[in-house]
């Protein structure tokens, strides 16, 4: 009996490192199995934040992350700063009555104007900039915003700067994408035509566009128009990951949106 049990034992562990070689790897952090299935094959890249981020939309929830595979946003993460020690885990320094009566200036909020960076080598083939950001982060208005563009947005007809606000597409290699949303007016320091290198800064982050709050939406896609683009899985080669008040390296990771993570080059 224990001779069986044994055997057992060792075939389970056997499947388990075979199933780990197949799945190249990657760490799923909180992914259902509906969800690893997609991830597969996942492109591996750079992190492009610096510091600690929480990601409450990602693809490590849920699939489609976003609730649409509409302009590529498939497997997009969105990253926020938060304050981890007050209840609710807010993105702001304010009150939760001052949020949601009086608004909080951006400079207030943790993530907003954190540098953005090339998470690879690569040529960017966008670069808008200009469009002005709420000078406040209020809940009811910015619900409000994200409600109307629901409804009436057409990406066949209007600005995609109504949702992405000012954005960065870059080209990672033939048919792999990056995109960054949202970010702070005036900040994009690349333009199209330019190759970075990774660890470039490209801008900071803002909430510019169809932004709840001061974040960078993140995902890469099969193309460089966000109206016709597809979006493709990827893990972030590196960063640390908060467990039991102790920091782990995670290597071509996906994280949750439960996850506290940070990373410094």
């Amino acid at each position: 009996m224990r001779k069986r049990l044994a055997a057992g034992l060792i075939l389970i562990l056997l499947a388990m490192i075979i199933l780990s070689d197949m799945m190249d790897h990657v760490s799923y952090s909180g992914m259902g199995s509906d969800e690893m299935k997609e991830f597969h094959d996942p492109v591996i890249i750079g992190f492009p934040l610096r510091g600690e981020w929480r990601a409450p939309t990602t693809p490590g929830k849920r699939i489609p992350s976003h609730g649409t595979d509409q302009l590529g946003e498939r497997y997009a993460f969105d990253f926020v700063q938060v304050d981890w020690a007050r209840t609710g885990k807010p993105f702001y320094q304010a009150s939760l009555p001052q949020y949601l009566f009086l608004g909080v200036p951006l400079n207030k909020c943790y993530g907003w104007g954190q540098g953005i960076y090339a998470p690879c080598d690569g040529e960017i083939i966008k670069a808008e900039d200009g469009y002005k950001e709420r000078r406040r982060v209020n809940l009811f208005s910015d619900l409000s915003v994200a409600l109307r563009n629901a409804y009436t947005f057409n990406p066949e007809k209007d600005d995609i700067q109504t949702v992405a606000g000012n954005y960065i597409i870059m080209k990672c290699t033939d048919h792999v994408y990056a995109a960054f949303a949202h970010l702070q007016a005036g900040s994009i320091t690349v333009s199209a035509g330019q190759v970075v290198r990774k660890g470039d800064v490209l801008g900071k982050v803002g909430h510019s566009g169809n932004s709840t709050a001061p974040h960078l939406h993140f995902q890469l896609m099969d193309s460089s128009d966000w109206r016709s683009a597809k979006g493709i899985p990827c893990a972030f080669e590196q960063y640390e990951l908060s467990q039991d008040g102790e920091w782990e390296t995670v290597y071509k990771g996906v994280p949750s949106d439960k996850d506290r993570i940070r990373f410094e080059p």
